[in-house]
């Protein structure tokens, strides 16, 4: 997987109280662009305009959770599994984390991975968001 990259805005709602990361508050959700992220600049997901929604892809929930152990917080999540179905989706070069939940900035922004190059998924293939053992760490 790529390396995880933090939006600024994710720093100050957290310290607000805007996100809830434990599996029973808010639904975190990944969506794919082929649009450079701006990390100072891009807040929510509207900033942030992802790939046409078709053809097997649409926004995700990572069914995550959060868990506290010696002062370092960790979010977990379910990877999550595309399949193009009846054509192709993409391309896209970034997959976005946002929290689907708020109002009040309604879908911000926690961070994104960049794979390098853009990708399209063909027809019958998978396109897989593996988290590993977290998806961020808080220390």
């Amino acid at each position: 997987m790529a390396d995880f990259v933090k939006f600024q805005d994710f720093v100050e709602q957290l310290g607000k109280g805007v996100h809830q990361l434990h599996a029973a508050g808010h639904l975190l959700r990944v969506y794919l662009t082929n649009n450079a992220p701006d990390v100072a600049a891009d807040a929510v997901k509207a900033d942030l305009a992802g790939i046409t929604e078709e053809n097997g892809y649409a926004p995700a929930d990572i069914q995550n959770d959060y868990a506290e152990s010696g002062g370092i917080g960790t979010l977990t999540g379910v990877d999550v599994v595309f399949t193009a179905s009846g054509g192709s989706f993409g391309p896209f070069r970034y997959v976005v984390l946002y929290n689907d939940t708020p109002a009040a900035p309604a879908d911000p922004l926690i961070g994104y991975w960049d794979y390098g190059s853009s990708i399209t998924v063909l027809t019958g293939e998978t396109f897989t968001v593996d988290f590993g053992a977290s998806v961020l760490t808080i220390a």
